[in-house]
């Protein structure tokens, strides 16, 4: 029976406190028991949606939701836990990523090799994961305040932030026919863009703010410049809101090989290789690598909060993902 009662916030060592009092993420256990076995799928499902306004709050205050010790067990329960929430689907066209459908609107989370990391990066609205095998070492999925990123490159590279306000980022990759699945970002352009045609992938890359440059059978997609920086709506908070994580591979190269990524400022210009380094280590310093558990429900609100993944040291690891605006 779903209650005023029905969650109960717990404290994690992992937890980062916020200067509002709120914690980073909040962690929600079934108020009954820590053993899921107390709580019904249904139970779980009726109190998301009797008290949806408030677990809204709590998204909104502290960025990210963690459920813990309820009875979701395959992905099947997942997807009905995504549902109860009712946030529309999200489709795009021009993902990086490859992802293999496995029920309704739940996915796996990327196909690339574990054992690869995943750097920080944003994705949709609401981004939701499940733990369907926990892993054994690694494979954590870190998370970390889009604001605090912000706040502290503001702090320490003022000058470089001026820029990525003042002009955005532009990306480039450069991308095969099919898909790699040894990549992290290893899509294909056909996949990317649901074509064999040269020519509808350009007028669609178009419609995303791409433009494709064919190096033989080899798409060359420029995208941008997109704002780097962004304010989030209800808190009027700046954020930091860009690939720079993914897309950065070093000083500037000319190479063009599939696979290649590249990154500069709107105007063309470099981005600061000493910043950019930096700020990859201010959001090691700043991130929340809570150890998965099986049966957990992370709910990560996409536009406050980046996401990564630690390589798996340990097998097995099977999480999925749905996405959410």
């Amino acid at each position: 029976m779903a209650t005023g009662r029905f969650f109960r916030e717990v404290e994690l060592p992992q937890q980062k406190a916020q200067e509002d009092g709120a914690v980073f993420p909040a962690v929600l256990y079934p108020n009954h028991s820590a053993d899921s076995t107390a709580v019904e799928l249904c139970d779980f499902k009726e109190a998301i949606r009797a008290h949806k306004p408030w677990l809204n709050s709590l998204l909104q205050k502290s960025g990210a939701i963690l459920f813990r010790g309820f009875p979701v067990t395959s992905p099947s329960d997942f997807n009905d836990v995504v549902q109860a929430f009712g946030y529309p689907e999200d489709f795009y066209a021009g993902a990086r990523v490859f992802r293999v459908k496995v029920v309704d609107r739940v996915y796996t989370s990327n196909e690339a090799p574990p054992e690869k990391g995943i750097p920080f990066h944003h994705e949709m609205a609401y981004l939701f994961f499940f733990c369907e095998e926990e892993p054994q070492a690694g494979g954590e999925t870190p998370i970390v305040l889009s604001h605090i990123i912000y706040e502290k490159m503001k702090e320490r590279h003022p000058e470089f932030v001026a820029q990525l306000e003042e002009q955005g980022l532009t990306y480039t990759k450069v991308t095969n026919e099919e898909d790699d699945p040894s990549s992290i970002i290893g899509n294909g352009w056909k996949s990317t863009y649901n074509t064999d045609d040269k020519n509808v992938a350009e007028e669609r890359a178009a419609k995303l703010g791409a433009k494709i440059e064919w190096i033989g059978n080899c798409a060359k997609v420029k995208t941008g410049p997109l704002p780097a920086v962004r304010i989030e709506k209800e808190s009027g908070r700046k954020t930091w809101f860009n690939s720079l994580a993914v897309s950065y591979s070093g000083p500037a190269s000319k190479k063009f090989c599939s696979g290649d990524t590249s990154v500069e400022l709107g105007n063309g210009e470099p981005v600061a290789d000493h910043a950019v380094e930096d700020y990859l280590k201010i959001l090691e310093e700043e991130c929340v690598a809570i150890p998965w558990k099986k049966g957990d429900v992370l709910l990560i609100n996409n536009l406050m909060v980046l996401h990564g993944r630690r390589p798996l040291l340990k097998p097995p690891r099977r999480i999925l993902a749905s996405l959410c605006k």
